[in-house]
């Protein structure tokens, strides 16, 4: 009936931005445990095996494998998803925010905005079961807003994300 919106709190990530951007690379990893909606008693749902299951799949997972270019500043950026042991592709509409030469330490910082559409089950999060239990708390899909600011660090080699 209402939108819940919620954040993962502990994630770990990295941008490589290569000479053709087509040929860059993103990649992250949750830690699913880290959900927090500002309900104690719904984060704890969340991270049962009702929804997240974080004891048996404490991470999830992202590393894309195409960088679209669609016009202006709007990219789609592909690849697999991995939650709840189950891994699919997902396409994240991006739009690039620029970057800022500046800040703490005078590094160069740039901002995007992703959004998608992820659909519980195709996660096996089976929310047909609990409104058949009676639990009305959830539909079918859940919208994913990502709100990405990266610091450019110059390396001669790649680094891992962190």
């Amino acid at each position: 009936m209402a939108n819940v919106h919620g954040r993962f709190t502990r994630f770990r990530g990295g941008i490589h931005i290569a000479e053709r951007m087509e040929d860059s690379r993103v990649e992250v990893v949750i830690d699913a445990s880290s959900i927090n909606t500002g309900n104690n008693t719904r984060d704890a749902h969340l991270r049962s095996a009702d929804f997240l299951d974080v004891d048996n799949f404490p991470e999830i997972h992202f590393i894309s494998n195409r960088f679209t270019w669609r016009s202006g500043p709007k990219w789609t950026i592909q690849g697999p998803l991995t939650m709840h042991g189950v891994s699919r592709s997902v396409t994240l509409d991006t739009t690039y925010l620029g970057a800022v030469n500046g800040g703490y330490e005078q590094e160069l910082r740039c901002a995007a905005l992703a959004t998608a559409e992820l659909h519980r089950e195709d996660y096996t999060l089976n929310w047909r079961n609990m409104l058949a239990r009676g639990i009305a708390v959830v539909g079918p899909t859940v919208k994913l807003e990502l709100d990405i600011q990266a610091m450019y660090r110059n390396h001669a080699t790649p680094t891992p994300p962190e």
